[in-house]
Protein backbone atom coordinates (compact mmCIF):
# COMPACT_ATOMS: atom_id res chain seq x y z
CA UNK A 1 0.00 0.00 0.00
CA UNK A 2 3.37 2.44 0.59
CA UNK A 3 4.33 1.76 -2.51
CA UNK A 4 1.26 3.05 -4.19
CA UNK A 5 0.40 6.06 -2.06
CA UNK A 6 3.47 8.04 -3.22
CA UNK A 7 3.03 7.86 -6.97
CA UNK A 8 -0.82 8.89 -5.57
CA UNK A 9 0.20 11.77 -3.97
CA UNK A 10 3.00 12.66 -6.33
CA UNK A 11 0.16 12.33 -9.60
CA UNK A 12 -2.44 14.47 -7.66
CA UNK A 13 -0.35 16.95 -6.52
CA UNK A 14 0.48 17.56 -10.33
CA UNK A 15 -3.01 17.21 -11.24
CA UNK A 16 -3.69 20.47 -8.65
CA UNK A 17 -0.65 22.60 -10.12
CA UNK A 18 -2.18 21.95 -13.83
CA UNK A 19 -5.71 22.43 -12.78
CA UNK A 20 -4.62 26.07 -11.30
CA UNK A 21 -3.15 27.62 -13.91
CA UNK A 22 -4.70 30.22 -14.95
CA UNK A 23 -3.44 33.33 -17.48
CA UNK A 24 -2.41 36.25 -14.83
CA UNK A 25 -2.87 39.15 -17.40
CA UNK A 26 -5.59 38.22 -19.63
CA UNK A 27 -5.37 40.28 -23.08
CA UNK A 28 -8.02 43.10 -22.96
CA UNK A 29 -10.60 42.99 -26.08
CA UNK A 30 -9.85 45.00 -28.49
CA UNK A 31 -12.30 48.42 -28.52
CA UNK A 32 -13.17 49.36 -31.81
CA UNK A 33 -14.01 53.52 -32.40
CA UNK A 34 -17.14 53.98 -34.52
CA UNK A 35 -15.93 54.97 -37.71
CA UNK A 36 -17.97 57.96 -38.34
CA UNK A 37 -16.25 59.49 -34.88
CA UNK A 38 -13.66 61.85 -35.25
CA UNK A 39 -10.61 61.61 -33.90
CA UNK A 40 -9.20 65.04 -32.60
CA UNK A 41 -5.01 65.40 -32.56
CA UNK A 42 -5.65 68.21 -29.64
CA UNK A 43 -9.04 67.19 -28.21
CA UNK A 44 -8.18 63.21 -28.30
CA UNK A 45 -4.65 62.01 -28.98
CA UNK A 46 -2.99 65.04 -26.71
CA UNK A 47 -4.43 64.31 -23.86
CA UNK A 48 -3.86 60.42 -23.61
CA UNK A 49 -0.17 61.77 -24.00
CA UNK A 50 -0.98 63.86 -20.41
CA UNK A 51 -3.09 61.14 -18.91
CA UNK A 52 -0.14 58.55 -19.03
CA UNK A 53 2.62 61.49 -18.65
CA UNK A 54 4.46 60.31 -21.56
CA UNK A 55 6.43 64.03 -21.81
CA UNK A 56 7.93 63.09 -18.66
CA UNK A 57 10.63 60.77 -20.70
CA UNK A 58 9.78 62.10 -24.29
CA UNK A 59 10.78 65.73 -23.47
CA UNK A 60 13.12 68.09 -25.09
CA UNK A 61 16.09 66.36 -23.02
CA UNK A 62 14.56 62.74 -22.81
CA UNK A 63 13.15 59.97 -25.13
CA UNK A 64 12.18 60.67 -29.00
CA UNK A 65 9.79 62.16 -30.05
CA UNK A 66 9.38 65.16 -27.77
CA UNK A 67 5.84 64.80 -26.31
CA UNK A 68 5.86 67.83 -24.78
CA UNK A 69 1.72 69.04 -25.76
CA UNK A 70 2.65 72.12 -28.21
CA UNK A 71 5.75 69.64 -29.99
CA UNK A 72 4.21 66.65 -30.02
CA UNK A 73 2.55 66.62 -33.90
CA UNK A 74 5.86 67.71 -35.46
CA UNK A 75 7.65 65.25 -33.31
CA UNK A 76 5.69 62.47 -34.36
CA UNK A 77 4.36 63.06 -38.03
CA UNK A 78 5.89 61.53 -40.26
CA UNK A 79 8.97 60.39 -38.09
CA UNK A 80 6.73 58.13 -35.81
CA UNK A 81 3.20 58.10 -37.69
CA UNK A 82 2.96 56.87 -41.21
CA UNK A 83 -0.36 58.67 -42.11
CA UNK A 84 -3.56 56.14 -42.41
CA UNK A 85 -1.15 52.77 -41.68
CA UNK A 86 -1.15 52.16 -37.91
CA UNK A 87 0.87 49.03 -38.14
CA UNK A 88 3.20 50.72 -40.34
CA UNK A 89 3.58 53.35 -37.15
CA UNK A 90 6.22 53.29 -34.63
CA UNK A 91 4.08 55.15 -32.12
CA UNK A 92 1.03 52.64 -32.39
CA UNK A 93 3.59 49.20 -32.75
CA UNK A 94 5.36 50.37 -29.89
CA UNK A 95 2.20 51.19 -27.69
CA UNK A 96 1.34 47.51 -28.34
CA UNK A 97 4.14 46.07 -26.64
CA UNK A 98 4.64 44.71 -23.33
CA UNK A 99 6.36 47.50 -21.64
CA UNK A 100 3.87 50.24 -22.83
CA UNK A 101 1.15 47.95 -21.75
CA UNK A 102 -0.61 50.93 -19.23
CA UNK A 103 -1.71 52.45 -22.34
CA UNK A 104 -5.78 51.62 -22.33
CA UNK A 105 -7.09 49.70 -25.00
CA UNK A 106 -9.55 52.57 -25.55
CA UNK A 107 -6.63 55.19 -26.09
CA UNK A 108 -4.98 52.68 -28.18
CA UNK A 109 -7.96 52.57 -30.28
CA UNK A 110 -8.78 56.32 -30.54
CA UNK A 111 -4.60 56.52 -31.46
CA UNK A 112 -4.77 53.53 -34.07
CA UNK A 113 -8.48 55.75 -35.62
CA UNK A 114 -6.38 59.26 -35.56
CA UNK A 115 -3.91 57.56 -37.79
CA UNK A 116 -6.28 55.53 -40.07
CA UNK A 117 -8.01 58.51 -40.46
CA UNK A 118 -4.80 60.35 -41.95
CA UNK A 119 -3.33 61.79 -38.74
CA UNK A 120 -4.54 65.34 -39.30
CA UNK A 121 -3.27 67.32 -36.79
CA UNK A 122 -6.91 69.49 -36.26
Amino acid sequence: MKKLLKPILVSSLALLCFSCYYNEFPEEEEVIIDPGQEVSFANDIIPIFEVYNCAQCHNDSGQNPNLISNQAFDALVPTYVTEGNPNGSRLYTMLKIEEHRNVDNTSLALIKKWIEDGADNN
